[in-house]
């Protein structure tokens, strides 16, 4: 468990870890790579040294009287010996294993060692506790029945330790100065790099709380354009969304108007002095009939509203619409004999093959209804000519669609109006039907939240009247088991 874990992350602190921890972690590494390559740097120059003394101390190996000796100058010796900081030892054992010269406690190469004489070999060795480096060299002497002697010179390591840390001294001290000023850059780079977010967060503070415009992506980094635009989209749908709801607002306080106006008009003529039973009783049912407009009115406002909540999901389930149409029919029947309308089902029955849609239920009997009380309102009936209102649930398994169907034999929507009868409060020109002009704006908005289309044409083309016929398509789905 994290002990300082902050609530929110830091963009400008997520990007300077990543960047630092790599820098951090790799420098260790580095001083290991730098020892390693200042003391193969440190030994190449002493290793030649070695090589040319012990070539030097092989030629000073003669045959003399049949006897192999050594003869070493006393320059030479000197030589040999003239090293401050190191000792160097030499050692020179005969073609029989026998002592020559030098330190006899010079360790010798190992046993299986194969010997190829002429060729100079090196190899690490301790002396008395104490690391050496040493150069040796088989050497042919024809006149002896071993022909092979042995040179061996050695020195202390104490130059090349002295050397490899004047390297890495040479090159890690500039580091200790350059890893703070890399920190400090990266630093720099970072917040300035940064930058154009915090110009953006400023335009955004300094906009007025109505000001929805799109913000400019033409001045931000190409990685943050797509947030930008996302933001953009979003600030269009909002702008959309007030607009539709101050014009919805607007539309329906004017609507509202007419019933509660009418409610008053009638309750200061039924408080007139004189007035009559009658004239009380008749004041007494406008009130009635405004105050059913006013409830009707207001309902289907809160259905529309429910309807446009596209911000939140509705719950969806398997529906049988044959099943839904039919109860809203049955619950339309009373409305409809009161204006002596035949109203009737004709489709497939419930729980047949593709009369299954995914959806809320509750919705989708809202639109159904809607579109029946339009049917009804909208069709003229007489008890010699009485209106037919018809809906349909019809099938389609193979297209995979579902066709809703309400018809009426009224007037009919002319073709230049179709259109805008699925706007809200729009009333056709001419109509005597009392209606909210909402409900086919709830039709279109629940169809669109199911992924349905609405479609208007003449239910009778070419007779008069041509009636309407509403149709709304389904996706459908599988018959449930």
């Amino acid at each position: 468990m994290k002990i300082f874990q902050r609530e929110q992350r830091s963009l400008f602190g997520e990007i300077l870890d990543w960047m630092l921890t790599p820098l951090l972690l790799l420098w260790p590494v580095s001083l290991a790579l730098t020892w390693l390559v200042a003391q193969g740097l440190a030994n190449k120059p002493f290793d030649r040294a070695l090589e040319y003394n012990a070539h030097a101390l092989a030629q000073l190996i003669v045959v003399q009287q049949g006897q192999v000796q050594f003869n070493l100058p006393q320059p030479a010796s000197e030589i040999l010996r003239a090293d401050e900081s190191d000792t160097v030892y030499y050692q020179v054992i005969g073609p029989g294993g026998e002592f020559l010269a030098g330190e006899r406690e010079l360790p010798a190469p190992a046993p299986d060692e194969q010997p190829q004489p002429g060729e100079v070999r090196l190899r690490d060795g301790e002396l008395r506790g104490i690391e050496i480096r040493v150069a040796y060299i088989w050497v042919r002497v024809p006149t002896a029945q071993q022909p092979l002697a042995l040179v061996q010179v050695a020195e202390t390591r104490e130059k090349r330790s002295v050397l490899a840390t004047e390297i890495i001294k040479g090159v890690m001290l500039p580091q200790f100065v350059i890893l703070p000023l890399a920190v400090l850059l990266v630093w720099l780079a970072l917040a300035r790099g940064i930058q154009p977010l915090h110009q953006l967060e400023q335009r955004i503070r300094e906009r007025s709380p109505d000001d929805l415009s799109p913000l400019d992506d033409r001045t931000v980094p190409l990685e943050v354009a797509p947030l930008v635009a996302s933001v953009n989209d979003l600030l269009t749908r909002l702008h959309d969304s007030l607009a539709t709801q101050k014009r919805f607002l607007a539309d329906a306080a004017h609507q509202l108007k007419t019933p509660l106006a009418g409610l008053r008009m009638q309750a200061d003529l039924a408080q007139r002095e004189g007035t009559s039973t009658e004239e009380l009783k008749r004041s007494l049912q406008q009130i009635g009939r405004s105050s059913i407009r006013a409830t009707h009115t207001v309902n289907q406002l809160l259905a529309l509203a429910r309807a446009e909540g596209g911000g939140i999901r509705i719950a969806r389930q398997p529906c049988d619409m044959a099943r839904l149409v039919i109860d809203v029919v049955r619950d339309s029947v009373p409305r409809a004999l009161d204006k002596q309308i035949d109203l009737g089902y004709d489709g497939a029955e419930p729980g047949a093959p593709g009369v299954w849609v995914d959806g809320n239920p509750t919705l989708l009997k809202e639109l159904v209804r809607n579109l029946v009380d339009n049917a009804i309102n909208y069709t003229p009936s007489a008890p010699g000519r009485p209106g037919v209102v018809t809906a349909r649930v019809l099938p389609d398994t193979f297209g995979q669609m579902l066709l809703l169907q309400v018809e009426d034999s009224g007037p009919g929507v002319p073709e230049a109006e179709r259109e805008l009868v699925f706007q809200p409060f729009y009333r056709a020109l001419g109509s005597e039907a009392d209606g909210s002009g909402l409900g086919l704006p709830i039709v279109r908005e629940i169809a669109r939240q199911h992924g349905a289309e609405v479609s208007l044409e003449d239910a009778h083309p070419g007779q008069q009247p041509p009636g309407a016929r509403f149709a709304v398509r389904f996706p459908s789905r599988p018959a449930e088991d």
